[in-house]
């Protein structure tokens, strides 16, 4: 047995389960299958051998007291077990080696499986329209696709703290450190984001923690939908509702209070010719004065309220942008006006086009005079154009910038709701007009303040499409 025991062969197997053990490292679990269906095989076979052992030594015995030799005459047989032994070890071996191999080409088979989900998960989270972000405990972003960086306007989203990229007092952060800390879970939030550039966003939001069953928080999903189209669509088809609204409420009344203040102003002009001089005559100014004043807000009311008939051509709007500021320059000498951008044409009407952008220039022009005193430097009115594609649309960009004081914050949402003015003698009619024309044409119109100072007005308008080129056409009147 010792001989047996011994031999070469029996070293090769054992050094052949440790280099198995150390070149296929497994799971725990696969580890133990694999090690006791190896101690097994070893069992198996070290019990096999004493079996045979036991029966050669039997025969071996056996045939002694038969031929009357000692054991000592049947030393010979020794060389045949032992090479009996070694053939039994080298087909374990060679067993052993088709193990080996087998659990070598699983083991690339996974490898390559586990490489192809690898590549799959990528290309879906790259690919898919929805962004995404995989925040850790820490607070790092493990993961963003394309989709979030275009949703935040932020590149390079990965491996950069979330507070960082967001901002501190943004509502995401919050909404974030909220998850992580407390395990909450967000559904269908919209928010409003603020980028590098100043644009406002708004995004739909949705917020999951991510933990292993029965342990801490370790991370948050969070999946990010950019609504700002949807949002501005909306905002539309509302305005479109009111503006309608408005009009059919408004347009018999407006024509009886014109008629009343016509006849008013006609009673007060005979009152001052009977009396020029004296109380009476003076009195009957006062009403000439405040009729006038009135049926100039019933005019601009039913200029607003009235639909809009426009015949529809292409108008070219580099000339428009040229002539306009002459006719504002009349009233507002002190401000000085320029132009630059790119300015394309415009299918719609152009003296509907050329009263929207008189009334912007002129508010521009008020909000400049009214911050600087009589005799002070000029103030700046800059009207900027630009070509872009909203939604796959070609749309020109009209701007309207001043360097005046702005428009106070809580003002900014109602700029274009009729009757709504910040000016003691405003109307709240001019840029109510200005978005009805907007609209008309198929765009919009939208304010906010510039981060160096002043207000800035926009008109979005669809660009004109080249001729030969099928040009849909909006409602002829609201």
């Amino acid at each position: 047995m010792a001989a047996i025991l011994h031999v070469p062969e029996a070293q090769t197997l054992l050094l052949l389960a440790l280099t198995l053990q150390q070149r296929f490292p497994l799971r725990p679990e696969g580890q133990f299958w694999l090690r006791a269906g190896f101690y097994f095989t070893l069992a198996v076979f070290f019990g096999l051998l004493l079996l045979l052992w036991l029966g050669l030594r039997t025969l071996r015995s056996s045939s002694a007291e038969k031929s009357g030799d000692t054991p000592a005459t049947s030393r010979p047989l020794a060389a045949g077990e032992s090479a009996f032994a070694s053939a039994s070890v080298q087909a374990v071996i060679q067993r052993l080696r088709e193990q080996e191999r087998e659990l070598d080409r699983l083991h690339r088979e996974q490898k390559e499986r586990t490489a192809e989900t690898e590549r799959l998960t990528e290309a879906v989270t790259r690919h898919m329209p929805t962004g995404l972000l995989l925040v850790n405990s820490n607070g790092l972003i493990s993961v963003a696709n394309p989709a979030a960086e275009l949703a935040l306007g932020s590149g390079a989203l990965q491996y950069r703290r979330y507070s960082d990229v967001l901002g501190r007092d943004s509502r995401i952060t919050r909404l974030l450190e909220s998850c992580l800390r407390e395990g909450r879970t967000f559904q269908r939030e919209e928010v409003e984001h603020r980028i590098a550039g100043g644009e406002v966003r708004h995004l739909g939001l949705t917020l999951s923690p991510v933990a292993r069953e029965g342990q801490k928080i370790t991370g948050a999903v969070c999946l990010l939908t950019d609504l700002t189209e949807l949002s501005k669509l909306q905002h539309a088809m509302r305005l479109k509702e009111s503006l309608a609204a408005l009009g059919e409420m408004s347009a018999g009344i407006a024509h009886e209070f014109k008629n009343s203040l016509a006849t008013m102003a006609a009673y007060a002009q005979l009152i001052q010719q009977e009396a020029p001089s004296g109380e009476a005559g003076e009195n009957a100014r006062r009403i000439l004065e405040e009729t006038r004043a009135l049926t100039r807000v019933v005019t601009e009311f039913l200029r607003f309220a009235r639909p809009m008939e426009f015949a529809r051509e292409r108008v070219p709007l580099a000339p428009l942008v040229a002539r306009v500021p002459h006719e504002s320059r009349d009233t507002h000498p002190r401000v000085a006006y320029r132009s630059e951008g790119e300015f394309t044409e415009i299918a719609g009407d152009e003296s509907l086009l050329r009263q929207a952008l008189l009334n912007l220039l002129r508010n521009a022009a008020e909000s400049v005079c009214a911050a600087r005193p009589t005799g002070s430097p000029a103030g700046h009115v800059v009207i900027r154009g630009g070509r872009t594609e909203v939604a796959g649309r070609p749309m020109q960009r009209l701007s309207v910038e001043d360097d005046g004081p702005g428009v106070p914050q809580e003002a900014l949402s109602k700029l274009f709701v009729p009757f709504n003015t910040t000016k003691p003698d405003g109307t709240g009619l001019g840029l109510a007009v200005v978005q009805k024309i907007a609209v008309q044409h198929g765009g919009t119109a939208e304010a906010r303040n510039r981060p160096e100072g002043g207000a800035e007005f926009i008109l979005w308008l669809p660009a004109a499409e080249p001729p030969g080129q099928a040009v849909d056409s909006p409602s002829g009147s609201i």
